[in-house]
């Protein structure tokens, strides 16, 4: 009898067992859609190329704080309207090198090849407004010409393709090579950090439009050694930038969780301290773009640029050997004007150029600025 109860009380339990587990299952079919999907409020792991991505909330957990600090940049920038006015400077010259080939079309053919190298009516300076004919082209000069019949506003609108290339090239190559040197240096310290720094102390010894002069001197006339001319005399200035930062930074608490938690150096320097010095960099980088080309206008003025490209300094040294002249139009008979229109217009141009980075790095100073976000 004893062993018949003790059987009938472990097929009970079995069946319980069984219930339950029929109830889970339940549960999760219930959970799941009708296609056999999960719902979206589920989190859930998925394994892509052998790595377990985190859960959907650890995501938006991740992304908020982002969200919530790019508000408050926008919330700052918009209470400075001069950083606002500098922002649509630079969106206008932008606007105006994307569409250049719509605002002042190349000639067709063999009449002009290179769309960057100006174009020339071997006649005269003629006023704004005036016709022109080029390799059997008939033209209106909307700015007038220039020296050997230079078209002014053909030369100016693409002038900006080139102005923005050269800051773009310039500044991000400097930037890229201090930031690396910089940040070993700083991290690694020691010889190597006495070495790196001394070479960098080298470079900023010497004064950056010299050096600039004497590197393109040597290599000869052209855009692409004025380029390497300026990185080479850019990227000191960032180099100390970035070590200073990671001094500060390599002490803090996160850092040191890094290390107890046996992270490589490698990764801590380039996952955990360089991030942390963008907003500095970021700065500097705005406000030197238009600095970098005020000195390659600068460069270009003094003679060291391509002959014929569009650029706005060497249109603007072309200009100025008429600033003080008087030129007849109709040529020779017609009346006297001083062709203020051969420089006038690129230089407005740098002017716009620099001005607009300029205010546009102040308004960025101010918005990484804790004390403006509170």
């Amino acid at each position: 009898m004893l062993f018949k109860r003790d059987k009938q009380q472990k097929t009970e339990e079995t069946a319980g067992g069984n219930d339950k587990k029929v109830k889970k299952n339940n549960i999760k079919n219930s959970q799941t859609s009708s296609s056999g999907r999960k719902k979206p409020w589920q989190t859930f792991k998925v394994k892509v190329n052998n790595k377990v991505r985190p859960p959907l909330r650890k995501v938006s957990s991740r992304i908020k704080p982002r969200l919530r600090e790019f508000r408050n940049y926008v919330r700052v920038f918009r209470k400075n309207p001069l950083g606002i006015l500098g922002c649509a400077l630079i969106i206008t010259i932008v606007i105006i090198a994307i569409a250049a080939p719509l605002l002042a079309p190349p000639l067709p053919g063999s009449a002009q090849p290179d769309p960057s190298i100006n174009r020339f009516d071997l006649s005269p300076p003629k006023p704004p407004g005036s016709p022109g004919t080029i390799n059997g082209n008939n033209l209106i000069f909307t700015w007038g010409t220039g020296q050997s019949g230079e078209d002014i506003y053909y030369g100016t609108i693409w002038g900006a393709r080139t102005s923005i290339y050269i800051a773009l090239a310039i500044v991000g190559l400097a930037a890229i090579i201090g930031v690396v040197v910089g940040a070993v240096a700083g991290f690694y310290g020691g010889v190597l950090d006495e070495v790196l720094m001394r070479l960098t102390d080298v470079f900023l010894s010497i004064p950056s439009l010299i050096l600039a002069l004497g590197i393109v001197a040597i290599l000869g006339k052209s855009l692409e050694f004025i380029i390497l001319a300026l990185v080479v005399t850019w990227w000191p200035g960032y180099a100390r930038l970035i070590r200073g930062q990671v001094l500060s930074i390599k002490e803090s608490t996160y850092v040191e969780a890094a290390r107890a938690i046996g992270a490589r150096k490698n990764r801590i320097l380039f996952r955990h301290i360089v991030p942390n010095t963008i907003s500095p960099l970021t700065v500097s980088i705005t406000m030197d773009m238009g600095g970098v080309v005020l000195v390659a206008a600068a460069l270009s003025f003094i003679g060291f640029s391509t002959p014929g490209l569009c650029e706005w300094g060497r249109m603007v040294s072309a200009g100025s050997a008429m600033m003080f002249s008087q030129i007849p139009y109709p040529f020779p008979s017609g009346p006297m004007y001083n062709p203020y229109w051969a420089w006038v217009f690129p230089a407005a141009f740098i002017f716009m150029f620099v001005m607009g980075f300029s205010l546009l790095g102040d308004s960025f100073r101010d918005m990484m600025d804790p004390r403006m976000r509170r």
